[in-house]
């Protein structure tokens, strides 16, 4: 009876209790993860991250924990903002690491993988997309592989490769973030707005110059003085002359509303133009080609790039406030010698149909031809105002064409290009903003002459005689040469800052976008 008892008793399956297996090590605990857990996460690099470990701790067990917390701390000197990552949370666990139960490790480790995978989309690709931003941009996003990034953290003694290899390795930014170090290590600045009424220039006594000669020394452009004096000395003019070719003023010693406007700025104001060109410079390409054109729009100035030197800089003319010259990369295909210049319908409505409507005689002042839709010629008799943006209006090519004698072509949307003038007066204007959205450039024969590099066929007296026969002749470019037309306003050189002045107003309304 007692056999059958126990035999008819009901069987339980004996209780299977789960030990999650813990490895200690020398410098901490690795601690196993729940597939679940990291289901939950929902993001492919991090999930990417701790499979390549097995689904293991990684920042438990080494000291590049360490590093890494640093390196959320100091987020500023990437032109980052502290308050985008959870530091306090971070902190406080750190804190407390000892009394943490491996359940609270695990999300210790998350925690810390989440913020670094969000310092590297941050400081790799940037924090907003451009053309969303910008009607008027056109820029290819960069195809950035996060989990690659991410992954060169785990990798031996390689911390500060993997901080390097996710931020942009072009020297313009690099150079900025030295921009942001050096205005960094200035103390705090409390000086008074400086107004003038008047310019002014050596030997002159004005009471402005005590403040003047404190915010110079202040930049370092002016050596500490023993006595600060209403005086315009020659020192003092020296030290106006640096502070002007800095900010891309004429450096003339003449102190008028250009230098006070940018004494005036303050180093916060300045630390916010770093901070939005750095933001910049992440959404510009991060690999290069071996030869191009990169042109600052802010700077006026065009560079040639090849092999990674400068090995020629011009001068060139971009669009006004009202007629902004686009940011595009593009590569160059072919050079017009002797272009006909078909009026665009921006300078047609805005300034061509209302010169022709007040003066008949303008289209032969400016050697247009007017077409129908039928590609025939419209004899100014009949052009009809009314009607008058259903015409074609070219004009012919010569000396007073307004593209000049040469014209250098590149794809893109905006209609846009790169072009000699008929007023190469203008070049020696310090403020070139000039154009209405194409570039202007100074020494086009010899831009030519490099670009289509063929020493045989086209010289420079090749190319003079070409342009001298009046004909439009095109002529292919047999090499890949790139052009990046850009917009920056902050640098350093050779551990000095440099500012420009923002034309199109774009710095603070970005860094407002971003903070």
């Amino acid at each position: 009876m007692l056999i059958l008892l126990i035999s008819c008793k009901e069987k339980v399956p004996p209780k299977v209790i789960m030990i999650q297996k813990i490895e200690i090590t020398e410098a901490g605990k690795i601690i196993p993860i729940d597939s679940a857990r990291i289901a939950s996460i929902k993001d492919s690099s991090i999930m990417a991250f701790y499979n390549a470990i097995q689904n293991k701790t990684f920042w438990m067990k080494d000291s590049t924990r360490i590093k890494t917390i640093s390196l959320f701390k100091h987020v500023e000197e990437d032109g980052l903002f502290p308050k985008e990552f959870d530091l306090k949370k971070i902190q406080n666990s750190e804190e407390n690491i000892e009394n943490l139960s491996n359940s609270d490790l695990v999300d210790y480790d998350i925690l810390l993988t989440e913020n670094l995978i969000r310092y590297v989309q941050k400081v790799s690709k940037g924090s907003l997309n451009p053309n969303k931003l910008y009607k008027n941009w056109e820029l290819k996003e960069n195809d950035i592989n996060f989990k690659k990034l991410l992954l060169n953290f785990q990798k031996k003694d390689s911390f500060d490769y993997a901080v390097n290899e996710a931020s942009p390795n072009h020297v313009v930014y690099k150079r900025l973030k030295t921009a942001l170090k050096i205005l960094n290590a200035l103390p705090e600045d409390h000086f008074k707005k400086i107004e003038v009424k008047a310019k002014i220039v050596l030997n002159d006594s004005n009471p402005a110059l005590i403040d003047i000669k404190k915010k110079l020394i202040y930049w370092k452009d002016l050596k500490p003085l023993d006595t600060v004096t209403p005086i315009y000395d020659e020192a003092t003019e020296l030290a106006v002359k640096t502070f002007q070719m800095r900010h891309g003023l004429a450096p003339d010693g003449v102190i008028g509303i250009g230098t006070i406007g940018a004494l005036n700025f303050t180093k916060e104001q300045r630390k916010k133009q770093i901070i939005t060109n750095m933001e910049r410079w992440r959404w510009y390409p991060r690999v290069f080609e071996k030869e191009y054109f990169i042109i600052n729009i802010p700077d006026y100035t065009l560079c040639v790039v090849k092999n990674s030197d400068t090995i020629r800089t011009h001068k060139v003319i971009i669009g006004k406030a009202t007629r902004e010259t686009p940011v595009l990369s593009s590569k160059l295909t072919h050079l017009i010698f002797n272009p006909t210049w078909t009026v665009p319908p921006t300078i047609l409505r805005k300034d061509v149909i209302p010169a022709a409507a007040r003066n008949p005689g303008y289209f032969s002042s400016k050697n247009i031809t007017i077409y129908d839709s039928n590609n025939k010629v419209v004899s100014v008799d009949n052009w009809n105002n009314n009607r008058a943006k259903n015409y074609r209006y070219v004009q012919s090519p010569g000396s007073t064409n307004a593209l000049g004698l040469v014209k250098f072509v590149f794809l893109n949307r905006f209609s846009i290009y790169l072009h000699d003038t008929n007023t190469r007066g203008f070049f020696e204007k310090d403020i070139r903003a000039l154009s209405s959205g194409c570039i202007r450039v100074e020494n086009p024969f010899e831009l030519s002459e490099y670009l289509l590099d063929d020493p045989e066929k086209w010289n420079l007296e090749q190319i003079t005689e070409a342009i001298n026969t009046g004909k439009t002749k095109q002529v292919n470019l047999t090499k890949d040469v790139y052009i990046h037309i850009f917009y920056w306003t902050a640098w350093s050189e050779n551990g000095r800052l440099q500012f420009r002045d923002d034309l199109y107003n774009l710095d603070m309304d970005l860094y407002k976008k971003l903070d």
